[in-house]
């Protein structure tokens, strides 16, 4: 019996309750200890993403690479931890706006939506995501936070409440990004010739010229980036021709 099933077994109840829409787009409301074991990963949104002239947040779609199909976003902030979760080789799925968590404070009804359900590795671990810059937490949010955390632990989720990520992966990551999408790697040739000459790192320019063309080679070395084949210390500085690159595993920071 897995964790989760051990602690509703030793719970005497659960007050924690989910609202999310089933495989028949029908709106449920369950008890934790019952659905608890559902795939929220291909959840439906149970909020609709609005856009309207003059809003302050901006929402939007990220087509995801991890699914092949879009997510929904409800602020850039959520865009950007949406595409480090597309990045992320362990993350198998995700959805956004997964379910409405339902609880009694003991004075009134409070619910709260978290910003995503990700899934990491087959069958693995569910984790439950809220995003939130560290400056715009209020009381409120807090307690809707711990609430969330402690239902997830009931659970067997991970809760991760996160914030500002580092402006030098996102933008890296970002760059990557734009040549996720499977149609870059259509020059397995090219590909398997990465593979070999960066199998010792080095400057990304270097490889590059070593394989040929660059406006050929760059969208494959790219795209073996975005899948983490090839790696470099995306933390270091902007992407460049002097950014060391190597096989996935076989570098550390420019050195072997």
């Amino acid at each position: 019996m897995d964790r989760a099933a051990v602690a509703f077994a030793d719970a005497d109840r659960c007050d924690y309750r989910l609202e999310f829409v089933d495989d028949h787009g029908q709106r449920c409301r369950e008890a934790l200890r019952v659905c608890w074991q559902r795939r929220f990963e291909t959840a439906t949104p149970v909020r609709a993403f609005r856009w309207a002239k003059g809003q302050r947040n901006f929402p939007g779609l990220w087509w995801s690479a991890t699914s092949g199909q879009h997510v929904g976003y409800e602020s850039w902030l959520e865009r950007d931890h949406l595409m480090l979760l597309d990045f992320d080789p362990d993350v198998v799925g995700v959805a956004a706006q997964p379910f409405w968590l339902h609880w009694h404070d003991g004075h009134r009804e409070r619910r709260h939506v978290p910003d995503f359900f990700v899934r990491q590795g087959s069958g693995g671990a569910g984790v439950v995501v809220d995003v939130r810059a560290d400056d715009r937490i209020r009381p409120k949010d807090a307690e809707a936070f711990d609430t969330t955390a402690r239902a997830c632990a009931q659970a067997g989720w991970v809760y991760r409440r996160v914030g500002v990520p580092d402006p030098v992966l996102v933008a890296n990551v970002r760059w990557l990004s734009r040549y996720r999408h499977p149609r870059c790697d259509a020059r397995q040739d090219v590909a398997g010739r990465l593979l070999e000459v960066f199998a010792q790192p080095m400057p990304l320019a270097a490889g590059v010229a070593a394989v040929g063309d660059r406006l050929a080679v760059l969208p494959v070395l790219f795209h073996l980036m975005w899948r983490q084949l090839l790696g470099a210390d995306l933390l270091a500085g902007p992407l460049c021709s002097v950014t060391v690159v190597g096989v996935a595993g076989a570098w550390r920071g420019g050195r072997q």
